[in-house]
């Protein structure tokens, strides 16, 4: 079983906690640096466009970029990247 890790990241300003399991920021760290960002400016562009949880967001944007390995260094973060419930 994945060890869940806090971390606290600024995001618009203000201090958040984030709870990801470790292997998620591994893998939050490998695209932001393909992508020359820091793992606090990927988690602002994705905060910027979702619609549910922070932690449910970045999970799957991680999913998304790793499922699309062409694509993963250059991934943005989109509207479409949120899954809406149904």
């Amino acid at each position: 079983m994945s060890t869940i890790v806090k971390r606290s990241l600024k995001i618009a300003g203000h201090l958040t906690s984030v709870s990801l399991e470790q292997e998620f920021w591994d893998a939050l760290k490998s695209i932001a640096k393909h992508q020359n960002k820091s793992v606090p400016d990927l988690v602002v562009a994705i905060d910027r466009t979702r619609d549910g949880g922070l932690s449910s967001a970045i999970r799957v944007f991680v999913l998304q970029a790793t499922q699309n390995s062409a694509g993963a260094p250059d991934h943005q973060p989109t509207s479409q990247d949120s899954i809406e419930a149904s």
